[in-house]
Order: structure tokens, then C-alpha cells, then sequence
């Protein structure tokens, strides 16, 4: 099946010379939850904007469903849905109107069940007679998430969609996403709380500095790039490294009474039983040991600042 979305040498330069993106590529799946991740200022809401038809492209392809979207504008803002990051809705207007006028926007027929379905199932419901001013900030974010589905949209971006919002929201949005994705829309996500990612997502895409670092299956991307660390506790401080563990790269941690090797996950426990011969037959004590293994966010800061490096040193 050909992908949904298809990106090719997709760039966006300003005329200060900045270039908020430098040829991506990148290919989404129909019904697959993606996650891109980047620091602030990594391109992620321009590539959004791009597709979502707010922001026009330098060079490069986008096609949703086989069909440019620049060329075929009409039929790609019928099939997505967008989250922004800001709050912009009309303050005098009651939730149930703004969500059913986001309906007829793109063309769609009335349809009350399915608005009262999705203002349910955001808890809006019983706000629906409310006016958008008289909402909390978390209650403004579920009329932003509900005026993205009313017209059922079969691409959803969620650009920071849970960002400064309350727990219950959270639960919620990740809920609905969810189904969402039972029923074969494509989510893509840009959030911050790397852990979200971790938890919902298929697919990972890393971008820094306008470039795609990777995008990769999660169970993929962990495994290739996931490290471990056992953590030997000491009995006492260890200043220095004796000469005979040289061999494995350690590191002395919390004032010499922790001594972590890292090594490769896909080494199963590489190096670890030698270790612990070694430190035994040199007398050094330890009260515990422990292994943790690296998360997503681990591979995100060493991906973006191994990026940075090399950008810093060319």
C-alpha cells in the first residue's frame, strides 16, 4: 500500500537565509501514529504548516494520497485535520457552534450525532452551551481538538496538543487517539513529552536544524540505538580508575561510590561477567548492582547534540 503522506527533498528557506527546512524526506504509513521530535526551532511546526497548506514550500514534493497538495489544495485540507500549538478560536461564540461551523468549512453535511459524539468523548459535552471565553485554558484545548475532527478528517496533525494542559486532558487526548487510529486515521504528532511519544507511537522521526535525522520503526530505533548501564554500588569512594579495568569504559559517579559501565544493548551482556571477575579478584567491594536500559529520550539528546557537533565542526 503506498504511503499517505509522501515528502521528498522538502525545503523551506527565508529570505534572511534561514532555512527552517533542508531537504527532508519522509514517507507516513495510512493508520500509523508518528512522533516527530526536535528541539524548539528544529522545523517541526514549518514541515507541519507545509502540509496543512500555511505555509508555502521553497522546493521539494508533498503528496497526500498520490496528489500534490499544492495542486490538488482543496482535496488535502478536506482530508486533514490540524491541532495548532495556539489557542484561536472565536471567544463569543458557544462550543457546539464554533465545532459544527468547523464542519461546514470544508464542505461537510450537519451531522449533530457525530458532534456530540466528539464533544463527548473530549468531555465537552456538558460545556457545549458555554461560551469559548468562559473556558479554562485545558477546556480551549479540547474545542481546538474537537474543531480538528468535526469533519472527519483522515490525516490528523497534533502540533504540541497536550502542551501546559491538565492530566484528565492528557488521558484523554491519548484516548481518543487511540480510536482514532482503530478506525484508520493517520496521527502525526509534535510534543515535548518524549515519554507520550515513547508510549503512543509507531514510527519516530528526530529533525534538528531543519534536517531529518532518522525516522525509524520505535521497537527498530531502540534497538539500534539503545544502550544499557550497570551501576555497581560501592562499599567505599573510589577516586581514580585502577589501570586493570582500563579495559571497559567506566565512569565514576555520585563522589567514587557508583561505577557505571555502558555498553551496547544488542550485546546482550557484553563485557559485564569479565567485569565483575575483574573487580572481584581486585578486592573491590560493592553493596549492589543494578542495570537500566536507555530511553527515547536518551537517544534524542545524544542524536540532537552528536547533530549539533557536527554542525558546529563543519
Amino acid at each position: 500500500m503506498p504511503p499517505i503522506l509522501s515528502i521528498s527533498r522538502l525545503t523551506k528557506r527565508y529570505a534572511s537565509g534561514l532555512a527552517a527546512l533542508d531537504g527532508v524526506d519522509l514517507e507516513i504509513d495510512k493508520g500509523e501514529i508518528f512522533a516527530l521530535l526536535g528541539p524548539n526551532g528544529a522545523g517541526k511546526t514549518t514541515l507541519i504548516n507545509i502540509v496543512c497548506g500555511i505555509v508555502t514550500r521553497t522546493s521539494g514534493e508533498v503528496t497526500l494520497d498520490g496528489q500534490d497538495i499544492e495542486r490538488g489544495f482543496r482535496m488535502a485540507r478536506t482530508k486533514i485535520g490540524l491541532v495548532p500549538q495556539e489557542l484561536t478560536t472565536d471567544a463569543f461564540e458557544t462550543v457546539i457552534a464554533t465545532v459544527t461551523f468547523s464542519r461546514g468549512l470544508f464542505g461537510r453535511p450537519p451531522a449533530p450525532a457525530i458532534i456530540e459524539k466528539i464533544l463527548r468523548d473530549l468531555s465537552l459535552w456538558e460545556k457545549r452551551n458555554d461560551k469559548i471565553m468562559t473556558l479554562s485554558g485545558g477546556m480551549k484545548r479540547r474545542v481546538m481538538i474537537a474543531k480538528a475532527l468535526a469533519h472527519e478528517p483522515e490525516v490528523l496533525f497534533l502540533d504540541e496538543p497536550t502542551a501546559g494542559v491538565d492530566v484528565a486532558l492528557r488521558r484523554d487526548m491519548w484516548n481518543l487517539v487511540r480510536g482514532l487510529r482503530e478506525r484508520g486515521v493517520t496521527i502525526i504528532l509534535t510534543t515535548h513529552y518524549i515519554e507520550e511519544a515513547q508510549e503512543m507511537a509507531d514510527r519516530i522521526g528526530i529533525i534538528s536544524k531543519g534536517k531529518l535525522l532518522l525516522a525509524e520503526d520505535k521497537a527498530t530505533l531502540m534497538k539500534k540505538l539503545g544502550k544499557r548501564a550497570l551501576t555497581l554500588s560501592l562499599q567505599e569512594p573510589m577516586s581514580e580508575l585502577p589501570e586493570a579495568l582500563s579495559a571497559w569504559p567506566l565512569t565514576i559517579k555520585s563522589g567514587g561510590y557508583e561505577l557505571e559501565y555502558t555498553y551496547d544493548a544488542n550485546d546482550g551482556q557484553a563485557g559485564v561477567p569479565a567485569l565483575l571477575r575483574r573487580v572481584a579478584e581486585l578486592g573491590i567491594g560493592f553493596r549492589d548492582l543494578a542495570t537500566r536500559q536507555s530511553s527515547l529520550e536518551d537517544i534524542f539528546v545524544n542524536l540532537v547534540s552528536a547533530s549539533t557537533e557536527s554542525e558546529a565542526r563543519t
